[in-house]
């Protein structure tokens, strides 16, 4: 059940929801929320969309980005996030967990478990983080197949075709390829590690669909804000694993300071308090509402 305390839920499909935010003028922000409660948070900020990011689930489960989780690892952690925000929520589907068929499966699954988008991208398997070097690119037809897959499972979800293109062959056979996957049903092109602002000015001069720009910390492209990346052409900007690595550093500090101390005094004021907390997930909500639930009773038998 989505938003179980909500009497309002918005009834209509999270692939057409987040279809409407793009047709803004404004760039449309996405955070990565790497769980229910970091959805939460980023909704109270105000954002209206999340990502779900491929390396924040895989690390969340202490493994690496490598495309080694499977279908329903990731349908957890759609269905928790969608559960607790209601956010159109755009998800990593790494090379689509196999070929034409296995994408069309992964496409319905995605859609079930309440995801806006899916997000494909043109490696080969071991996949790796765009920014990392060394990826192997399937072939533009065998990527293209996928996408033509993927549209035609859909009901509603956004089809986001990723290309890794740009650092192993180079901008023109990105822009080839993204070219190519548009003409297969994509309806937004993810260039993946692009590092220049004029490599990111070229792609949307030359691919006519809505783009999406990722800025991930530690990685080939220099920092840049949505403005900036709204004014090179861009309709979405995703931070997918900035929510995790603070939150993975602030856990670290504190098993560091509890080892040290023997105790959590020290950390107090870097710590979500207990009522922020119950105020971020509604406890006093959830409380009322099984409050009035009125609790069943057997009828009496009918004599004769």
């Amino acid at each position: 059940m989505v938003y179980l305390i909500s009497d309002t839920p918005d009834p209509r499909p999270a692939g057409l929801r987040l279809k409407e935010l793009l047709e803004r003028d404004e760039i449309l922000q996405m955070p990565g929320a790497h769980n229910g409660l970091a959805s939460l948070l980023a909704k109270r900020a105000g954002f209206e969309a999340v990502y779900l990011s491929g390396a924040a689930m895989s690390a969340s489960m202490g493994l690496p980005d490598l495309g080694i989780i499977s279908v329903e690892d990731v349908c957890h952690f759609i269905r928790q996030v969608y559960r607790a925000s209601d956010l159109p929520i755009l998800v990593d589907g790494d090379t689509g967990f196999g070929e034409a068929l296995n994408v069309m499966q992964t496409v319905r699954a995605f859609e079930e478990a309440g995801a806006a988008a899916i997000q494909i991208e043109d490696q080969l398997l071991p996949k790796k983080c765009g920014h990392l070097n060394d990826k192997k690119l399937a072939t533009i037809d065998d990527m293209a197949a996928k996408v033509a897959a993927a549209k035609k499972a859909r009901k509603h979800m956004q089809i986001v075709a990723r290309t890794d293109a740009a650092a192993s062959e180079g901008i023109e056979s990105a822009i080839a390829r993204a070219k190519r996957y548009v003409e297969a049903g994509a309806d937004i092109i993810f260039p993946e590690a692009l590092n220049t602002p004029e490599m990111f000015a070229r792609f949307a001069a030359e691919v006519k669909v809505p783009l999406l720009a990722n800025m991930t910390e530690f990685g080939r492209t220099p920092h840049t804000t949505a403005a900036e990346f709204q004014k090179l052409g861009y309709k979405i900007v995703i931070w997918p694993v900035s929510s995790l690595r603070v939150a993975a550093k602030a856990q670290e500090k504190l098993y560091a300071s509890i080892r040290e101390t023997g105790g959590t005094k020290a950390s107090l004021d870097q710590m979500q308090t207990r009522a922020e907390l119950y105020d971020t997930i509604s406890y006093s909500a959830y409380e009322v509402l099984d409050a009035s639930i009125v609790a069943s009773s057997v009828p009496a038998p009918i004599e004769g």
